[in-house]
């Protein structure tokens, strides 16, 4: 889907076009079930995949009062009904085993919000984090070597768009994201 065809709001973020294709890519949601999007801000992921896999249970937690109204409109937009958006911040209750969690922010509590999603998850069920800064990057990556995943990976994007200036064009780049995706490979236990 194009950027464009999500309602935008100041100072809500937006995981950007060419990140969500990888991220929902490895989010192996072809044969899930149910899914959650943390921080999901704009909504991009969460609703994407909706549109992407009809019959997927898709749930989108997000704290920020303005964050929440824009998911709604764009769930309304793109007449997403198989998406529930939940005010909350994450770690959260959450009544149900899920095949795939993003987390697109976490507000400070990363290391709770991975205990929480591979205690949410079920066995080989996908976990996606993304990131801007890299002492979250660097945090998510150690954390997770201690915990009970196979096959982790993480992935540098550096998107730039052609613009124009003047009467010429250039690259104006998007910041550079880290992806780092995982699958629980056994029962939640991290070692630190």
């Amino acid at each position: 889907m194009k950027d464009s065809e999500f309602v935008r709001g100041e100072k809500v973020p937006m995981t950007k076009e060419e990140v969500r294709t990888i991220v929902l890519d490895r989010l192996n949601l072809a044969q899930a079930t149910t899914f959650v999007d943390v921080g999901a801000g704009t909504g991009s992921v969460a609703l994407e995949a909706a549109i992407r896999y009809p019959n997927l249970q898709v749930m989108a937690i997000e704290k920020n009062p303005a964050a929440l109204t824009l998911i709604e409109t764009n769930r309304q937009r793109l007449g997403c009904q198989n998406v529930d958006v939940i005010a909350a911040e994450a770690p959260c209750a959450l009544a149900k085993q899920v095949n795939a969690i993003f987390v697109g922010g976490s507000g400070g509590n990363l290391t709770e919000i991975i205990d929480w999603s591979l205690a949410h998850l079920s066995l080989g069920g996908s976990l996606v984090l993304n990131f801007i800064l890299l002492d979250n990057v660097t945090t998510a990556l150690n954390y997770l070597k201690t915990c009970r995943v196979t096959d982790l990976q993480c992935t540098q994007l550096q998107i730039s768009q052609l613009t124009t200036l003047g009467s010429g064009y250039y690259f104006k780049p998007n910041n550079p994201t880290f992806i780092i995706s995982c699958m629980k490979e056994a029962p939640h236990a991290c070692a630190i």
